[in-house]
């Protein structure tokens, strides 16, 4: 009873979050319990914890003599992975925001990384070169490219040591599967080069906190060129 009861509040805030960030739900529209009940035909105690969990995460607010209501944009928690997900795939032009996210991939990446040439044990570094084992064979066409790419940036955070580092990754993983498409189509390939990852790995395996800084910033760059490129073409939504 408990899953399913929580099942049912995950779909509920789902539901109702998608809304706001698509813009169906206008900043101010008001919620109410009762309403929510009847409309989802759940349990008070459902909806008060759908309507707990959208208020952490910005979407709402919640006053006792109004009901919960809608917050605008700059209230969201941007951060949150569902919020970034259901932004991402809500919106029509996401490449502004796309281009904002590798903007604060620069800001905190080379950094990652060069904590990561500093602090990784051998295990974490095992999972670094994992990963780039993997972006190889996608070159080959035996792996995901996408995923094999993500892999790899959230093995430098987690090698990092740094527990705020590696609790960025549930946000990287969302935004990266959407740029890193973006970017291969402005390259016109099908997958990133392994060789231009394998310069970060070689230098976090060396101890080498300034190449692998320098590596992973050329890397950003590069992304940032392409995401400026004249109408660079948007995957669809899903991709």
């Amino acid at each position: 009873m408990i899953a399913r009861s929580t099942n049912l509040t995950d779909h509920v805030a789902e539901i109702v979050g998608r809304a706001i960030v698509s813009g169906e739900y206008a900043t101010g529209a008001i919620f109410k319990i009762d309403d929510l009940c009847v409309s989802f035909n759940a349990s008070r105690t459902v909806m008060r914890e759908a309507i707990k969990a959208l208020t952490a995460k910005g979407l709402v607010t919640s006053r006792a003599s109004m009901g919960s209501m809608a917050q605008p944009e700059s209230a969201w928690n941007l951060s949150d992975p569902d919020v970034l997900n259901w932004y991402l795939h809500a919106k029509g032009n996401r490449l502004p925001l796309v281009r904002e996210f590798n903007d604060f991939r620069i800001a905190i990446e080379p950094t990652a990384a060069a904590l990561a040439a500093r602090q990784a044990d051998s295990a974490a570094i095992a999972k670094i070169d994992e990963a780039l084992a993997r972006m190889y064979a996608a070159e080959r066409g035996e792996d995901d490219s996408l995923d094999a790419d993500v892999a790899f940036h959230e093995a430098i955070l987690f090698a990092t040591g740094n527990r705020f580092f590696v609790n960025m990754r549930h946000t990287i993983d969302v935004a990266l599967h959407i740029s890193i498409g973006i970017t291969n189509r402005s390259k016109a390939v099908a997958v990133a080069s392994a060789s231009d990852h394998a310069k970060v790995a070689d230098a976090i395996r060396l101890g080498d906190e300034t190449g692998a800084h320098a590596a992973m910033l050329a890397l950003l760059v590069e992304a940032r060129r392409l995401l400026r490129a004249p109408e660079p073409v948007m995957p669809p939504p899903g991709n």
